[in-house]
């Protein structure tokens, strides 16, 4: 969690706030895609991201969240695009409109793993055998990222 979100909560509760998040993207040698079922959300698998920390660009956010979640280092290529319409209720009961900033990213290093904090399991899919996404922001970024789409605005 962003440091600067239970300082925030603890003064408004789970009322509705914006929360920008950024996230990836990310192909093997063999073209197929990374996908994360986040401790949170077993049974449904997404993409690697998270909220960005105040003062940090989005895809040093993106660079980040995806080392903290995956163990893998990686370098954005272009943006496919930002997500900002979706509203979602958290299981602790916290509302917030998402706003992702999603990046076409490269792995250049690292070993791939699961933190066991936020990552409940990692895995490569062939695009055309990737498992349901666990919302319809991830659907519509998998959606895009596939057809290719660039600077995409949802």
């Amino acid at each position: 969690m962003a440091s600067w979100i239970r300082p925030l909560r603890e003064k408004i509760g789970s009322s509705l706030i914006i929360v920008n998040s950024a996230g990836g993207w990310i192909e093997d040698e063999r073209s197929r895609v990374l996908l994360q079922k986040r401790s949170l959300v077993r049974d449904l698998w997404g993409f690697p991201g998270g909220v960005m920390e105040l003062g940090e660009a989005a895809h040093e956010a993106a660079i980040r969240e995806v080392r903290e979640e995956t163990g893998l280092t990686v370098t954005p290529v272009d943006m496919v695009g930002i997500y900002s319409k979706y509203i979602v209720r958290l299981e602790n009961g916290d509302n917030c409109q998402t706003f992702v900033t999603f990046f076409r990213m490269r792995i250049t290093g690292g070993v791939l793993k699961s933190d066991d904090v936020e990552t409940f399991a990692l895995e490569f899919f062939a695009i055309d055998a990737m498992p349901a996404l666990f919302c319809e922001q991830h659907t519509q970024m998998a959606e895009d990222a596939i057809a290719g789409r660039v600077g995409v605005f949802r």
